[in-house]
């Protein structure tokens, strides 16, 4: 009696059933309890609507970012050179083709290659989600794109993650190098950069990326990375990265030595102050695509060497030049997309929730 009361299965003689009730509602309500948070919002896969308007909001929020400073961008650009920023832009252009290559390697030591086309697609149009305010856009673009060429989702994000943090260390190692040898005292003045650059080193190490990044996910309750990279993998990620910052030091190089001189010492400023300003926009999130703590950080450590003015020109005309990187690679990629759209779907509906082991992936 008891037992219907409350709604509880029973035995036919009116003893309540002690077993663990096996109703569908009540079982779903204690899997939803011991499933973990989803890392990106699902409904990313299953609306077309929502990530064609968030890449629309991306690459509003891109072109406004520059015409909102155009009079100031104008007045930066009339100081160089037309082959300065050239130059600089030809660089942006292969550092970005550099972590590129990077993060690919990444995802072929993880059991998915995936073709040079379709790279630049999933990459380069899910980084403008870097430009939305919050901090798991860029990834979770990049996560669902990814899934169009069958490529699992923990996979995609093991990759981007792992890409991320290399992508950061190389930059706080070139940033630790660089910055003492610019000047006879600067050793002093960057002391703190210098006394991390072994610990960061040491954080190149595969398992201590891997430990790192699975410690991370815990506290925001996320499930660990799906696989370790290999020796191998890692070392082609971290040859591709030194790539990708040397390119990137080369294109502040073109802007600073406008005002600076072009002597070595300046080229050493040049990368290893970029990739220090670089380094404190990435780690302050809630600026999208580090706009403003860049800038503040660059402005800063050019500060000894120009005018606050010089400083400022140069430090928005990186951002214009970064900027247009970004929209010339996703340009690419929508490119890319278009064309693989108009041969019509490769790979059947039911394939979308698969892990293989090494997956299979369309030619785009």
């Amino acid at each position: 009696m008891g037992a219907a009361a409350v709604g509880r299965p029973g035995y036919a003689s009116g003893v309540p059933d002690s077993r663990p009730d096996s109703r569908p509602d009540s079982r779903r309500r204690r899997l939803r309890r011991l499933r973990p948070a989803p890392l990106i919002p699902t409904r990313l896969a299953r609306s077309p609507w929502l990530r064609a308007g968030l890449l629309a909001v991306a690459v509003g929020l891109a072109v406004y970012g520059l015409a909102s400073q155009w009079t100031q961008v104008h007045a930066a650009l009339a100081k160089l050179a037309a082959y300065d920023v050239a130059g600089a832009a030809v660089c942006v252009l292969a550092g970005l083709g550099s972590m590129l290559l990077a993060w690919r390697a990444l995802l072929a030591d993880l059991g998915s290659p995936l073709p040079l086309r379709a790279a630049i697609r999933v990459m380069f149009i899910g980084q403008l989600g870097k430009y939305v305010p919050g901090a798991v856009w860029a990834l979770a673009a990049q996560v669902e794109l990814a899934r169009d060429y069958d490529i699992p989702r923990r996979r995609s994000a093991t990759a981007s993650l792992v890409g991320m943090a290399t992508t950061l260390v190389v930059a706080l190692i070139a940033a630790g190098v660089m910055l003492p040898l610019t000047e006879a005292h600067a050793a002093r003045h960057y002391w703190w950069v210098l006394a991390i650059t072994p610990l960061a080193v040491v954080c190149l190490h595969p398992t201590i990326i891997e430990f790192g990044l699975n410690l991370a996910l815990r506290v925001l309750r996320q499930p660990p990375l799906e696989e370790s990279v290999s020796g191998a993998g890692m070392a082609r990620a971290l040859a591709w990265t030194t790539l990708g910052w040397l390119c990137f030091g080369a294109h502040a190089w073109f802007l600073i030595s406008v005002f600076a001189g072009a002597s070595p010492h300046v080229f050493a400023l040049s990368l290893g102050g970029y990739a220090l300003a670089w380094s404190v926009g990435f780690l302050i999130i809630f600026f999208p695509g580090g706009i403003g703590p860049r800038e503040i950080a660059l402005v800063a450590v050019l500060a000894p060497v120009m005018s606050s003015a010089s400083a400022l020109v140069v430090a928005l005309a990186s951002r214009v030049v970064m900027t247009i990187g970004d929209l010339f690679w996703a340009g690419i990629g929508l490119a890319i997309g278009r064309a693989r759209g108009s041969r019509g779907p490769t790979l059947p509906a039911s394939s979308a929730d698969r892990q293989p082991t090494t997956a299979q992936h369309p030619t785009p």
